[in-house]
């Protein structure tokens, strides 16, 4: 058990070193904006969506290691995607998320499954995907973790 939690540690320093997906795009289909006050995370989601296709997200934002990570982790898993996959998706890692349980493989997403013995990591952790799902019905509201 001590290398598997050595090797996610390494994979969340490396997605918070390198986060993959990490700009602006220009002509997004859909974005919102999320903030975690307590923490002081802040990060946008950008999104071009089409025919029900995630064709590319990306985000840009600060934040700790484990939003950062989250985030890069969430866009390189959802892109190609198709958008009711998505959001099915984000139901599973926000149960993993909050009770360390999981009904499937989540691949990567599974390093951040120990956030739950941390509540407020967990918001940290959610970040992304809450404001994910604020650009995906279009929110024009600062999505809050709180």
């Amino acid at each position: 058990m001590e290398i598997f939690r050595d090797l996610y540690q390494q994979l969340i320093i490396d997605h918070n070193q390198n986060p993959r997906n990490f700009h602006k795009i220009t002509e997004a289909s859909h974005h919102a904006e999320g903030q975690n006050p307590l923490c002081g995370d802040e990060l946008t989601i950008y999104i071009n969506e089409k025919e029900g296709i995630i064709h590319d997200i990306s985000f840009l934002g600060t934040g700790c290691a484990i939003s950062k990570a989250s985030a890069s982790i969430m866009t390189s898993t959802l892109k190609g995607m198709e958008v009711y996959k998505a959001k099915a998706l984000f139901e599973k890692f926000h149960s993993l998320a909050t009770t360390g349980e999981s009904t499937e493989e989540l691949g990567k997403l599974a390093v951040l499954g120990g956030v739950y013995k941390y509540p407020s990591r967990v918001k940290c952790a959610t970040l992304a995907w809450h404001t994910f799902q604020g650009a995906m019905n279009n929110s024009q509201e600062i999505i809050k973790t709180e």
